[in-house]
């Protein structure tokens, strides 16, 4: 973490969770605090983004739908990543077809606010031979992550860092 304020903040969530969650969580913002994103309270999330380009990487709480018992939320931005397994091409299909309000403005020159080629950040979907899309400055939730999701979220997060850093930051190919 890169100031006490910030780590409590994320220990203060983090002990809230059970013993099997806890760890898995700690990795990600373990994860996320290595790649620079640093955490900040968003309503009743903590929300990682970057000092270099301030866009969101990720995005966690507790989701409290109604009748049901709180469980720990994490959405992750994934749009420039390309080869991801099924799991999460089902996030990006569940998005697209769940938000059709949301389809990326920015491939028919509708929007500015993402840097970077349109179709190499925003999620895509054929159907029917029909391309739809979704904004990639959205993060997507990720559904009971577990520790074995562990290693391809970080491979997502390396990857969309590069992405962001090369295109939002204008910082080529370091990091």
């Amino acid at each position: 973490m890169n100031t006490k304020r910030q780590e409590e903040l994320v220990n203060g969530y983090l002990a809230a969770l059970d013993e099997d969650t806890r760890p898995v969580y700690r990795e990600l913002t373990r994860y996320l605090s290595e790649l620079g994103y640093y955490p900040h309270a968003q309503r009743s999330y903590i929300v990682f983004k970057h000092d270099l380009h301030n866009k969101q990487m990720a995005k966690m709480g507790t989701s409290t739908r109604k009748n049901q018992t709180p469980k720990p939320y994490f959405a992750l931005r994934f749009s420039a990543c390309r080869g991801y397994s099924p799991r999460f091409a089902d996030i990006a299909r569940a998005a697209i077809e769940k938000s059709p309000s949301h389809a990326a403005k920015c491939v028919d020159g509708g929007c500015g606010y993402c840097q970077g080629e349109p179709w190499s950040h925003v999620y895509t979907l054929t159907l029917g031979g029909e391309r739809r899309t979704h904004c990639g400055a959205y993060v997507q939730e990720i559904p009971n992550v577990a520790a074995e999701d562990l290693t391809e979220i970080q491979g997502l997060m390396a990857e969309e860092h590069r992405y962001l850093l090369r295109h939002e930051a204008g910082a080529g190919e370091s990091n």
